[in-house]
């Protein structure tokens, strides 16, 4: 098939030589693709890496704690995916005997796995004609095929996707998925798309008919919730840490510990703050001395806009609490989420 060559022929010149691609093992491609989605390769990559040096088969990523595999993904944001590949790990060691499902719709009922990784893994490991619609492709093949549909909808996925299928090499189908992604990220890019050098300008729809700066076309705009933040930061005298509390409720950051914390509707002063009843019983026959109000940071999510700000304070004793209390030198073992990163980042510098 001629678009097929041509893709081919470009992906040979141009492919970026990155460790999953010497391999077809399923676990590596499963890993990788998990990682890379909603993350750029430069920053996806050292991820990869620790992983596989960590947990090298399925069967250590299943045998890990669930702590020790967010801890491992700290940084990555979408906390939902490392824990859904811990629980998958285990369901391939205990109902697949360690070995990855080799069809279709057993991959792509794996938890966390969906229609864009089980194509992955089917045409890559497996050699299945199916093909891979992630965000690159669906740039790229809406420009190529001039659809007008808005690019987050249904209807645009499915079209692509029918398209994709026709046009799949079914002799090569992994090396073909991995050349559609690859044109997309490096060659049909969302701006100023490189086209006075595209193998495709003869047949590109937006390119022959001036469209490229408006197609794809833009979807709905996401409305971020605003939320706000009020951690208190609780030292006691003497000691070098803090106390932790683990997430556990179905909310951002899952499992992964952060500072006591009073979420309010709105920004509120510390004098209002400290007649909030969550604060009261915070300090139920504690005394504490304030040591400092630190300025608020910005931490921006797909869905959500959070303004944090971190209260610290000291104690003369041990709070009779379910917090745990974490020395410094212990900190490296609990997963925290970016936000409280970036705050011990500061604090450590200042």
């Amino acid at each position: 098939m001629k678009f097929s060559r041509k893709l081919l022929s470009w992906y040979e010149l141009y492919k970026r030589d990155l460790p999953w691609r010497h391999t077809k093992d399923p676990y590596h491609i499963w890993l990788s693709e998990i990682i890379l989605q909603q993350t750029r390769i430069d920053q996806g990559l050292p991820y990869y890496t620790r992983f596989i040096s960590a947990f090298p088969t399925v069967y250590d990523l299943a045998n890990a704690s669930e702590q020790e595999v967010l801890k491992l993904w700290q940084g990555l944001g979408y906390y939902s995916r490392a824990r859904n590949l811990h629980i998958t790990a285990k369901e391939i060691v205990h109902k697949y005997q360690g070995k990855f499902p080799n069809n279709y719709p057993d991959i792509l009922g794996l938890k966390g796995i969906g229609i864009y990784t089980a194509s992955a893994i089917a045409s890559i490991s497996f050699n299945l004609p199916v093909p891979v619609v992630d965000g690159n492709v669906l740039r790229f093949l809406t420009r190529y095929f001039g659809i007008a549909e808005p690019i987050d909808s249904e209807k645009a996925k499915k079209e692509v996707a029918n398209q994709a299928q026709k046009l799949i090499d079914t002799k090569d189908p992994g090396s073909f998925n991995q050349a559609l992604m690859e044109f997309g990220a490096k060659q049909c890019i969302p701006r100023n798309p490189e086209c006075h050098q595209c193998v495709f300008q003869k047949e590109c729809y937006a390119f022959l008919h001036h469209m490229t700066d408006r197609l794809p076309v833009r979807g709905k705009i996401i409305r971020q919730r605003r939320r706000y933040f009020n951690y208190i930061v609780i030292n006691i005298r003497g000691k070098d840490g803090f106390y932790l509390i683990k997430r556990d409720k179905e909310d951002i950051w899952k499992n992964l510990f952060t500072f006591p914390m009073i979420e309010t509707r709105k920004a509120s002063s510390l004098e209002r703050l400290m007649t909030e009843k969550k604060w009261k019983e915070l300090f139920v026959n504690q005394k504490f001395k304030m040591q400092r109000k630190t300025t608020t940071l910005k931490h921006i999510l797909t869905h959500q806009l959070i303004t944090a700000r971190f209260i610290e304070l000291e104690i003369e004793k041990p709070m009779d609490t379910d917090f745990i209390f974490i020395e410094l030198s212990h900190l490296d073992k609990y997963p925290l989420p970016r936000l409280i990163e970036k705050y011990l980042q500061q604090k450590i510098t200042t």
